[in-house]
């Protein structure tokens, strides 16, 4: 049994240590938002948050995830009220087929934490996720708008 704290909530689930979390999220506690991409750590379909920092589930094994704090696209809204991030998209029309969105608004939501005002080089440097239907632009546009807000 591993204990893990996902958006605030303990969760016990019976489940071999070297279980990647993406699927210990998806499978065992039901919250599907975190979507599998590649499965090797480099498309960020599957990115949450563990202890505040951006991190790709699939390469985290579940082991290593007990006793830290995680949160998923799921957690993110406060109260039923969106975080800034998730206005932006809303607000620029962001996705087009939408897989690769929920990792995208947490690599996003990371970099706004850490830099409240970044550069389109900042942004260049820290949101390597892929989105095969190029919205780039319009995440560009996303994250410039929810760093102003």
């Amino acid at each position: 049994m591993a204990r893990l704290t996902i958006n605030g909530t303990a969760h016990e689930i019976d489940v071999d240590p070297s279980t990647p979390l993406l699927w210990a999220i998806r499978e065992n506690v039901g919250l599907t938002g975190t979507k599998y991409g590649c499965g090797i750590a480099q498309c960020g379909a599957c990115t949450v948050h563990i202890d505040g920092v951006a991190t790709r589930s699939c390469g985290v094994l579940v082991s290593d995830a007990v006793g830290k704090q995680i949160t998923t696209i799921e957690g993110l809204a406060q109260n039923g009220v969106l975080n800034k991030v998730q206005k932006a998209w809303i607000d620029h029309d962001v996705p087009q087929c939408g897989y690769c969105q929920t990792g995208m608004i947490m690599a996003v939501t990371a970099l706004l934490r850490d830099k409240p005002k970044p550069t389109d080089a900042d942004i260049d440097e820290a949101i390597t996720n892929i989105c095969r239907c190029g919205t780039f632009q319009q995440v560009r546009e996303a994250i410039h708008m929810a760093a102003s807000a």
